[in-house]
């Protein structure tokens, strides 16, 4: 079958790798869509993301959905043709959590990750033809939610998680910076749960988008426009740190922010003084633990995911994908590859 590999910086191949088989506990899922994440672009373009260094060839992709192909032995409720995807996260060893984390299974210590080389070996992704996954890790697609949409209920639980670690919304003002494919879920999340939203950004295309995901009013900041001065709540998604003081300073006194943005795992500045005397609360939010779950039943509901999907590409585009979703000139917010060898919509 065919594969979304890297080996190295700049170096991401559309290889032939072996066909996988269904285990005991595990279904073959034909992959069908894609969706490019920041982690994939940054193991395309530096070797690595964060404190995870590739040390070997590896698959990429963790947003994925297609359709079982075959059911491995011990599989029960789960059928050949079932559209599905997969929650990307397998906890290893010892499922137990100390008490002040109970129940937060993406704090876990040693967590696989679909493409992910945080570990040795590497964990591949599911950006093939094919992959064999763990029955427990299946999530079905509902009626009504195509594979298309439903490779997006994983960003989808990235921004569900950040939305419940700020507690109640309903009525509040909620700021969003940075809308990125993450950000604009943010965005409708919030809106989801009652909140009046603001949504900045430096690109146009982007505050479209979040427009059209439900933000109440946007800020290009690219024009001279500035962030507001009293939102009881932000949500910093650019993960840009040089966007964290503005954002501490757009927040109310005592207000919170989630940063929800991947920061760097390198020493960068930051103007971090409003966090102090105007006594905010700084909360971090990391992948999710089953918000998945909430998210394919949101767009069984009716959350249309549709206005990120901006850009889709056959897997043998794959560079050319990369590129699209790498450059905000090309106004990409959600860039799609076709995993099952079709024509790309």
């Amino acid at each position: 079958m065919k594969a979304v590999v890297a080996h190295s910086a700049g170096d991401v191949r559309v290889a032939e790798v072996p066909d996988p088989v269904a285990g005991d506990g595990e279904v073959l899922v034909a992959m069908e869509w894609g969706g490019i994440c920041g982690s994939d672009i940054s193991y395309w373009r530096h070797g690595g993301t964060g404190t995870a260094v590739l040390r070997h060839p590896m698959v990429l992709g963790h947003e994925v959905a297609g359709r079982i192909a075959a059911v491995g032995p011990g599989v029960s409720g789960l059928e050949v043709g079932d559209a599905v995807t997969a929650h990307p996260a397998e906890l290893v060893g010892d499922p137990a959590l100390p008490e002040r984390i109970a129940g937060r299974s993406n704090l876990h210590s040693h967590v696989r990750y679909f493409g992910s080389a945080a570990f040795e070996p590497h964990t591949d992704g599911g950006f093939s033809q094919y992959r064999a996954v763990p029955a427990e890790q299946i999530r079905p697609l509902p009626g009504g939610v195509s594979t298309l949409h439903g490779a997006l209920a994983e960003p989808l639980g990235v921004a569900l998680h950040a939305v419940n670690r700020a507690g109640e919304l309903r009525g509040r003002t909620v700021l969003v910076n940075g809308c990125g494919p993450i950000g604009a879920l943010v965005v409708a999340a919030a809106k989801r749960r009652g909140a009046v939203v603001i949504a900045s950004d430096l690109a146009a295309t982007s505050l479209g988008i979040a427009e059209r995901m439900g933000a109440d009013e946007t800020r290009d900041l690219s024009s001279g426009q500035e962030l507001p001065t009293d939102a009881d709540l932000s949500f910093e998604a650019s993960g840009v740190p040089a966007a964290i003081g503005p954002v501490l300073r757009a927040t109310a006194r005592g207000g919170a922010v989630v940063q929800v943005g991947n920061l760097p795992g390198d020493p960068a500045p930051a103007a971090l003084g409003d966090l102090v005397t105007r006594e905010l609360t700084w909360i971090g939010s990391y992948r999710f633990v089953d918000e998945i779950t909430a998210a394919l039943e949101l767009m069984r509901d009716g959350l249309d995911v549709g206005p990120l999907i901006t850009h889709t590409f056959g897997l043998e585009a794959v560079e050319e994908a990369l590129g699209t979703a790498a450059d905000r000139a090309t106004g990409s917010s959600k860039v799609m590859l076709r995993l099952d060898g079709c024509t790309a919509a």
